[in-house]
């Protein structure tokens, strides 16, 4: 019996050690206790963001973004209206100090007054309305007549070839040498002044529009045809985005000529327009009055110009600008 006993004593393998893996493992994980004071241990959690006195959470990068967004929007400001202050600072001093008539050159401050009484009793804004409801029409008609024209002329050569001798004879004649024919055949009246002006500020859209079809790049327009564009889809996704930024060249030099023309046009048989605003005081010999209407017509030829970029980067968003 004792020696059945001790053989199966030592047949009874002996319980292994366990190894240092197995001796540290937990037995089953447990969530960190939160410890009430002292820093909390690395890998147990982040530490919270930095608030503000008013308990919400510190935001520095909005904050000077926006600060030196302004900084940048200043500068460019300062650095733009740099030159119109310097040349206004000069006509205010130069009467004043004796380097130019004063009656014929009057102090800007003067300007300034007699264009101030102008707009108080209404006649600059008459006069400005009549003078833009001319220009307007005038733009708006050579519009609608020379970029389908331009675009025609330009990618259809047959058409070219047509219409090429005509429009060469009469691009070379100026539109104020045509004034007094427009008279002549249509009157004083309105129609007189807005077909002169249609027939200033058609030239330089259609000029531009027809360069603008030629010199869509042909590797473009053999990739459109390899994908089996019909032409309406030819003309929308690779000609006329191509031809936008030299069409609206045209544009906005058809803009500036509406306005000068217009003056010219106002100067005879005119009764309203800032032409005559302009003519009418140099005949009375009011200075102010006409430095007033001059002064006018270029603010409006800035602010068109400025509309017809902000349009133009609208349509042209497309395009990659130089610096980036």
């Amino acid at each position: 019996m004792s020696l059945i006993t001790r053989t199966t004593t030592e047949k009874t393998p002996p319980p292994t050690p366990e190894s240092p893996a197995d001796a540290h493992r937990d037995p089953a994980p447990s969530a960190p206790a939160p410890s009430p004071s002292g820093p909390s241990s690395p890998g147990t959690s982040s530490p919270p963001p930095p608030r503000s006195s008013l308990g919400g959470p510190v935001r520095p990068a909005p904050v000077r973004r926006v600060v030196r967004r302004l900084g940048s929007l200043l500068v460019t400001g300062v650095t733009k209206s740099a030159a119109i202050a310097a040349l206004l600072l000069l006509w205010e001093a130069a009467p004043r100090l004796g380097l130019v008539d004063r009656i014929f050159l009057p102090p800007f401050s003067e300007v300034a007054v007699a264009w101030w009484e102008l707009a108080a009793d209404g006649q600059l804004a008459d006069h400005t309305y009549a003078s833009l409801v001319r220009s307007f029409s005038g733009f708006g008609l050579a519009l609608a007549l020379a970029v389908p024209l331009g675009l025609l002329i330009g990618w259809y050569r047959p058409v070219a070839e047509l219409l090429g001798p005509l429009l060469e004879v009469f691009r070379n004649t100026a539109a104020l040498a045509l004034l007094p024919v427009f008279v002549l055949l249509l009157g004083i009246g309105e129609t007189s002044k807005i077909s002169i002006v249609v027939y200033a500020c058609a030239w330089p859209v259609l000029l531009n529009t027809i360069s603008a079809v030629r010199n869509v790049d042909p590797t473009l327009l053999k990739l459109a045809r390899s994908m089996d564009l019909s032409a309406p889809r030819l003309f929308q996704k690779v000609i006329l985005p191509s031809a936008v930024p030299v069409i609206f060249t045209g544009i906005r030099l058809a803009g500036a000529v509406s306005i000068l023309v217009l003056v010219a046009a106002e100067m005879i048989g005119a009764k309203a327009g800032l032409g005559y605003l302009i003519n009418a005081s140099q005949y009375n010999f009011a200075i102010p009055q006409m430095y007033a209407g001059i002064v006018t017509i270029s603010a409006i030829g800035v602010a068109f110009n400025q509309l017809l970029v902000v349009l133009e980067r609208r349509l042209s968003s497309w395009r990659v600008s130089p610096g980036s």
